[in-house]
């Protein structure tokens, strides 16, 4: 009688224990945490592990503050690097030997971003990212548009065009067809003024026109907004900052309205290339025959190319 009492004894004792820890979530983490704690405990008897513990703060790489320059204004931030030791560990497990190819790295946020510094205007990406943007304003040029897109579109790259607000309503297929290829799109005023010599209350009235045409066409809200002829005052950056806008300006013009042979706007510009450059240009003959060379040797120089917002932020770019 009690050999046959003793398999059901443990056969409900297993059920009892299975059932509380189904019910028992806590249970299960519980296990968990002790698995992952044996882990821990066993990786740091290992010699590679505490060769790794000591080595990854000099892998270090800090994180850079957003910041106003005195003479570039606003500096976006930088991510930073920090060793991620369980994933490199891992992968050097593989080999049994210390090896920095195999780290792994995690990004470390700063803690000053670009949108909590006071509004100033912005002429560049951060100086230690490898990345420039092409910054196209649109008032005019509509042929040269439709030789630019199809370049831009073969080497996929996504450019940051300003549009006017005039000229939206009035071409509103080649507006769409910019978007819907991918690209950003700015605030250009609306009728191209000098801005810095307008009233608090007429810069106000270029801007949410421009935003308005644009929303209205596009269905897009504007983030960044370009002054025509890079003409403002503090004014001007203040309101478009109130509309959620950040001012942005450029670091190399191909001063391509002067119409310059297409070899001397591309030395002009690759000559001044660096890293987190916005590279002026507008829908004209030199820069549609120049784009696609630009292109090449951009990044044949290693520079990445993208749109304001990617070059603003502070992810840093990996290999």
């Amino acid at each position: 009688m009690y050999k046959k009492f003793v398999p059901f004894a443990v056969f409900l004792f297993l059920f009892f224990v299975s059932f509380q820890m189904m019910e028992n979530p806590y249970t299960l983490d519980y296990i968990g945490a002790m698995k992952k704690d044996a882990v821990t405990v066993t990786a740091s008897r290992d010699p590679l592990y505490e060769e790794l513990l000591q080595k990854a703060p000099q892998y270090e790489v800090k994180a850079q503050n957003a910041r106003i320059d005195q003479i570039w204004k606003s500096i976006p931030g930088y991510n930073g690097l920090k060793v991620d030791i369980k994933k490199s560990y891992e992968q050097m497990k593989k080999n049994g030997e210390f090896q920095e190819n195999d780290l792994v790295y995690e990004q470390v946020k700063p803690k000053i971003h670009l949108h909590s510094l006071q509004p100033e205007p912005i002429y560049k990406g951060h100086p230690d990212k490898p990345m420039v943007a092409f910054l196209i304003n649109v008032a005019w040029g509509n042929e040269y548009l439709e030789k630019m897109l199809p370049v831009l579109q073969q080497h996929h790259v996504k450019a940051t065009f300003f549009l006017e607000g005039n000229w939206v309503k009035n071409n509103p297929e080649l507006a769409k067809k910019i978007a819907n290829e991918g690209h950003e799109i700015g605030n250009h005023s609306y009728n191209h003024p000098d801005m810095s010599k307008l009233t608090t209350g007429r810069i106000s009235e270029q801007l949410d026109k421009t935003n308005e045409q644009i929303e209205k066409t596009l269905d897009i809200k504007p983030k960044w907004f370009a002054p025509p002829s890079g003409s403002f005052r503090k004014a001007v950056v203040d309101i478009a900052a109130e509309k959620g806008m950040g001012t942005v300006m450029w670091t190399v013009d191909t001063i391509d309205w002067q119409k310059p042979a297409p070899s001397v706007l591309q030395t002009r510009v690759i000559s001044k290339i660096h890293n987190g450059a916005m590279i002026l240009m507008h829908p004209t003959d030199p820069t549609s025959q120049s784009l696609e060379a630009l292109i090449t040797k951009i990044k044949e120089k290693g520079y990445s190319l993208g749109t304001v917002t990617e070059l603003m932020d502070e992810t840093r770019l990996v290999k």
